[in-house]
């Protein structure tokens, strides 16, 4: 009988295994509208000057520093600024010119006294014609004026190449005209859950039927990891349903992930078909998720998981997020050192991850080890990592996390 595989060179397989989808990732570009939570495939220069022109910072008066020094003092306003105003105004010294936020700076101006700061007389009719403005504060020269190119010169880098792009990525974008941006291009990965069991949520339940928690949390990992679920199905035991849902997800994808079915027992439908096709069925040493079965299938990478909710998280955590983050050009997630809250005790010659959850004093567990518990894995923000050697471990005991 083969010994079991340690957790260390089930990682090293699959990394081999998964090595052509991270070693060259394809770029696509994307409309901005699209790019949310995509990975800059290189850096993005500013073709403009941000500011695009000299603009005010407040609502408020135009003026010439020099005029304001000593206040209070009267002048006469000219003109009239809105945001978007088109034509070029110019500044009489001795004069001011109504200005509101984001407005260009009238020629001749050199400060911007906020509205606060003044009191406006209006002219005959109550308009603008022969106002006269008060000015309460003086200003020195520059205030409340945004320069062109103060926040970014053109040419300058935008987006720097491998940032996830967040919304205050593309406001910055869109200020500089940018309407595409090159991005990696996310995998394709298929997600296939197995077992006559299953259940679609929402569905009515035959007796011994489990609604399928699996496709969901797959699904879900995968859209987090920056891949995309490029198909989503879930087959019963008969081979040969299981085989064109199969085919099906290889002719779609880059990648395909499938949950149960890969036990030593009977009605192992992911087992029986993929054998004759290459597939490699093995025992991981950990707990859980030992069972775990890889295949590459048309020139297509296949990893299987075991069909326990927590174990198929668990594996995907540990074999499964990494490669996939770092195809996306998303950063590794760190491991972290935290205290035990409370002794555990863990199986010698397997390696555990125990779910628990991080607070001030350390890592607590939030449930036993078994690894059909998943509403108690939704209480959890970690997980522990106990080595295959360990039997029991003390409070205090620094031990590894992952973070879910």
């Amino acid at each position: 009988m083969t010994p079991p595989r340690s957790v260390e060179e089930h990682v090293e397989h699959v990394t081999r295994l998964l090595a052509p989808l991270t070693a060259e990732p394809d770029v696509e570009a994307v409309p901005l509208a699209e790019a949310a939570g995509r990975v800059a495939a290189s850096d993005v220069h500013s073709e403009v000057d941000l500011p695009l022109f000299r603009n005010s910072q407040m609502d408020g008066f135009a003026v010439r520093a020099a005029d304001v020094a000593h206040v209070p003092v009267a002048l006469e306003v000219t003109g009239d600024v809105p945001a978007g105003h088109e034509v070029p105004l110019v500044l009489a010294a001795g004069t001011a010119i109504r200005i509101m936020t984001g407005a260009p700076v009238p020629s001749g101006a050199d400060a911007i006294v906020p509205v606060e700061d003044t009191e406006l007389v209006l002219g005959r009719d109550d308009d603008l014609e022969g106002a006269v403005v008060e000015i309460r504060r003086p200003r020195k020269r520059g205030e409340y004026v945004r320069e062109r190119g103060s926040d970014l010169r053109r040419g300058e880098v935008l987006v720097r190449a491998g940032t996830r792009l967040a919304p205050r990525h593309l406001a910055a974008l869109a200020a500089a005209g940018v309407t595409a941006v090159t991005v990696r291009a996310r995998l394709r990965v298929a997600v296939l859950t197995t077992g006559s069991e299953l259940a679609a949520p929402g569905d009515s339940v035959r007796f011994g039927q489990v609604f399928d928690a699996n496709g969901v949390a797959l699904a879900a990992l995968v859209e987090e990891a920056g891949a995309v679920v490029s198909l989503r199905a879930s087959s019963d035991d008969d081979p040969e349903a299981f085989a064109r849902v199969f085919d099906a997800a290889v002719a779609a994808s880059d990648l395909v992930v499938t949950s149960g079915g890969i036990s030593k027992g009977a009605y192992e439908v992911v087992r029986e078909v993929l054998l004759p096709r290459g597939a490699e069925v093995t025992t991981v040493a950990m707990q859980p998720g030992g069972p775990q079965a890889t295949a590459v299938v048309d020139g297509i990478p296949v990893l299987c998981f075991p069909g326990n909710p927590v174990s198929t998280q668990v594996s995907f955590a540990v074999f499964l997020r990494a490669p996939l983050r770092e195809a996306a050009g998303l950063p590794e997630l760190p491991l972290r050192r935290a205290p035990l809250t409370e002794a555990v005790r863990s199986v010698p010659g397997k390696r555990q991850f125990l779910r628990g959850r991080v607070g001030a004093d350390g890592v607590s567990p939030v449930s036993g080890p078994s690894s059909h518990l998943v509403a108690a894995m939704a209480n959890a923000d970690v997980l522990i990592d106990l080595p295959a050697d360990a039997e029991a471990v003390a409070a205090g005991a620094d031990v590894t996390v992952w973070t879910l």
